[in-house]
Parts: structure tokens; sequence; C-alpha cells
């Protein structure tokens, strides 16, 4: 330390900056976040899971879809 001259620390400033809400930052961040690693493994098995689903909501459907046919095919020939 100097004695003619010492040094004395200034006070810290106050930096204020207001923080408005961005909606195109915040897209950006989300975007970055679900890039993270192993996300398209992750999105590959959900694909596979909807379409795995959506299959067996269609088979179902088929199956009803021809249960209904034969009824209606019982009803109208038999009585």
């Amino acid at each position: 330390m100097s004695i003619l001259f010492p040094k004395v620390r200034k006070p810290r400033e106050w930096d204020y900056r207001p923080i408005y809400y961005d909606k195109e930052k915040e897209a950006r961040k989300d975007k970055l976040a679900r890039l993270h690693r192993g996300s398209f493994r992750e999105a590959h098995e959900a694909n596979t899971y909807n379409r795995r689903s959506a299959k067996k909501r269609q088979s179902k459907l088929l199956l009803w879809v021809a249960l209904l046919l034969l009824l209606l095919f019982v009803f109208y020939y038999l009585l």
C-alpha cells in the first residue's frame, strides 16, 4: 500500500437493466432445451409408440365395423 495515495475501492455501481419478455427468445431457448443429448432417440421412441397405439386403435375399429356388418347381415337375412 502506498502511504501518500492509498487505494480506496469505489462502491459498486447500481446497474439496472429491465428485463422484457421476448416471445421469440423464449421460443429459441425452449428449442435449444429440447435438443439435449438423446432427444432424437426419445422423439423416435415417442413416435413409434404413437404409431403402435394408432395401429391398435385402427384394428379395434376395424373389428367393431366387421362385427356390426355381421350383425346387420344376420338380422337382415335371418329375421
